[in-house]
């Protein structure tokens, strides 16, 4: 406290002067009014872009819960769409007596961990066992397929990414439903290859490539990528085709698993079926 007194002794002058200034600005302003009038919009413009820097501030900090909000009703909204349903064919003259079968549901989930330069990347999910997520199910977001899923804990999943040398998708061409497989070759993250595409199958550069619906994993329909390049060799059967990916993994941030509902029972049959021959 002492310091303070001596400091204000020895610059009394300045604090003298700071304080007629100050006196004499308050007289201007209040003895005239276009002076009073220019110095009250500076002031509100002064503190209304204060307090619209605070409030951008906090909306970008509210960004994660709006987020997560709006993953959880695309989720919801995901497993209402017909493409979530089997059609079970009761015919009828009344076409309201058409049954539909629920068959996939998705869970909502975040990416807490994900790799793109390496040979076998995995992402993991901040849900697990708890959240009804189980080893085997299929993980898209809203731009198409991205994994799938192989070890769960009661509140963790890792996926093997679509990034994976190991990974192998059932897909097709959406407008003429020839089937191939997809798989990642470990270069490039944009780029897969599709394989299996014998040379009598006619296609353009940037047709579409979707699941086929095939597995149990993956319902039918669900955006891969499209054609980039390809070319072939007249000695060889198939084509070799590169698919740019439809998702960009190095911008992964909510995910859904795909739930089948109807997996159980399908397996089930096959592999009674196979047992039987």
């Amino acid at each position: 406290m002492r310091n303070i007194f001596l400091f204000i002794w020895k610059n009394y002058f300045f604090f003298l002067f700071l304080a007629l200034q100050i006196f004499c600005f308050v007289l201007i302003i209040n003895n005239n009014r276009f002076q009073k009038a220019a110095f009250l919009n500076s002031t509100n413009d002064f503190f209304r872009n204060i307090i619209q820097k605070v409030d951008n501030v906090y909306a970008y900090f509210s960004l994660a819960d709006v987020n997560k909000k709006l993953a959880e009703e695309n989720a919801l909204l995901r497993s209402k769409t017909l493409e979530a349903y089997n059609i079970y064919g009761v015919k009828s003259f009344i076409i309201n007596d058409t049954v539909y079968k629920h068959s996939f549901r998705y869970i909502d989930a975040k990416v807490i961990n994900n790799s793109v330069n390496r040979r076998k990347n995995y992402i993991t999910l901040n849900k697990g066992s708890r959240s009804g997520i189980r080893k085997d199910m299929g993980v898209i977001d809203s731009d198409g397929v991205v994994g799938i899923i192989t070890d769960v804990s009661p509140n963790f999943a890792v996926a093997i990414s679509v990034l994976n040398i190991d990974t192998k998708i059932s897909t097709k061409f959406k407008n003429n439903n020839h089937m191939g497989s997809l798989s990642w070759k470990g270069t490039n993250y944009r780029t897969a290859k599709l394989e299996d595409i014998p040379l009598h199958v006619v296609f353009n550069l940037g047709d579409t490539i979707i699941t086929s619906g095939y597995s149990s994993i993956f319902p039918e329909g669900v955006m891969v990528g499209c054609v980039k390049e390809f070319s072939y060799d007249p000695s060889e059967s198939f084509y070799n085709i590169d698919v740019e990916l439809s998702v960009d993994f190095n911008k992964l941030s909510y995910v859904y698993v795909v739930d089948n509902l109807m997996k159980t029972e399908k397996l089930l049959l096959e592999n009674q079926n196979q047992n039987q021959n």
